[in-house]
């Protein structure tokens, strides 16, 4: 091909591309009007300003110093504390259990990491903090079939003990994509796992375990899903049936493992993903007196419900505890609002989570310094009294 040739070819493509970029603008503008014309526009993007006049009392501080025994601060090891207390003070958070103590290194399966984080972490809030922040331990089980992965796991959680950890956090990985040197799924309840859960309640220590995802996730991804758009933003969030256990089956290994292990303490994070359905849960709690619930990320759930979830924490009060996930102050202001006030059509920070309004149960204070900070309190016994009186 000469040069004349090529620059030709060069000359058309580009003219083609040109054309092709017009026609896509013009598309896009076209649509865009005739969208705007018919008052069309994505679901995302509906954001009504309500006309209802209810009374509003906004809650920036909570009723009586409470423990959150759900966060997740990755940085722990290095980070400057100093900040994140300041905020603390200001929500009239008393105690913090970072649940991420090994790290990231848990998700790629370096134990040698995971130890420097865990170790690291300890030394950070010991040297500037002892007070107020309580940090768990994690476990790699990925090693599940290695020959040692007993004796060795057996040391860890003792060593983490000694170091100074007050629990375990399990990750959701177990039941759903973690898979032993087979291939093979691994089973919440796998007996290959039993000894470390028998091991904690040997030491006295509890297990904060996140199974599965709320049961939506596991529907198909239609008109019907109410977590529709949380499927568009967070797609990989979703659990297709070609490549996922049903949510049924990963329930019942959960709550197999709660059973066989009485003498374990365990935390069913997230409520069990039964906020949507408190009447399962309330038979779980019933007949396993070991397990305990906490709240984090589901308080949308719970204040679409007020009446039935009032009931439920009153009845169940000695058994749940202040949970909130992610970390970001402003955020607790509508756990705050929905445990304590009354209010009504609340509107929750994060629309995927529900297009629905959340509504206050106005706790008696009774139950709320239970949930704030006392039940708390008896699971972990190293947590200074003196921060709540």
């Amino acid at each position: 091909m000469t040069s004349k040739t090529l620059r030709k070819t060069i000359g058309y493509s580009l003219m083609v591309f040109l054309i092709f970029l017009i026609i896509s603008g013009l598309s896009y503008y076209i649509i865009t009007i005739i969208q705007k014309k018919n008052n069309l526009m994505d679901i995302g993007e509906y954001s009504p300003k309500s006309t209802l006049v209810v009374n509003e009392n906004k809650v920036y501080k909570s009723k009586f110093p409470f423990i959150d025994v759900h966060s997740h601060h990755w940085d722990m090891p290095i980070q400057d504390l100093s900040k994140l207390v300041s905020e603390m003070d200001s929500l009239n958070m008393a105690y913090l259990i970072n649940l991420s103590g090994s790290g990231l290194a848990t998700f790629f399966g370096k134990q040698d990491l995971m130890e420097k984080n865990l170790t690291s972490s300890i030394k950070n809030v010991k040297e500037n903090f002892p007070k107020r922040f309580g940090v768990f331990f994690n476990i790699n089980f990925n090693r599940i079939d290695d020959e040692d992965f007993k004796g060795n796991t057996t040391l860890l959680i003792n060593d983490a003990v000694k170091q100074g950890a007050i629990g375990l956090k399990v990750y959701k990985n177990l039941g759903l994509n973690l898979r032993d040197s087979k291939g093979k799924r691994v089973p919440v309840d796998d007996e290959r796992l039993s000894f470390i859960w028998e091991e904690c309640a040997k030491l006295n220590i509890p297990v904060l375990i996140h199974s599965g995802e709320p049961k939506a996730f596991f529907d198909p991804i239609d008109k019907f899903n109410e977590r529709w758009l949380h499927a568009r933003e967070k797609p990989n969030s979703f659990r297709s049936s070609d490549q996922y256990p049903p949510f049924e089956k990963v329930m019942l290994e959960q709550y197999n493992m709660f059973r066989k292990h009485p003498k374990t303490m365990f935390i069913n994070a997230h409520f069990g993903w039964y906020a949507n359905d408190l009447k399962k849960l309330s038979k779980i709690l019933d007949e396993l007196k070991n397990v305990n619930v906490e709240f984090g990320a589901v308080i949308n759930e719970l204040g679409r419900q007020p009446r039935a979830a009032k009931n439920f924490f009153i009845k169940y009060q000695d058994r749940i505890l202040f949970g909130k996930d992610i970390y970001k102050k402003d955020e607790y202001y509508i756990y705050f609002r929905v445990l304590e006030t009354s209010d009504e059509y609340i509107q929750y920070y994060r629309k995927r989570h529900g297009l629905w309004r959340l509504y206050g149960m106005g706790l008696p204070d009774v139950v709320l310094k239970k949930i704030y900070h006392e039940n708390a309190l008896k699971m972990f016994p190293s947590i200074d009294r003196s921060l709540f009186n």
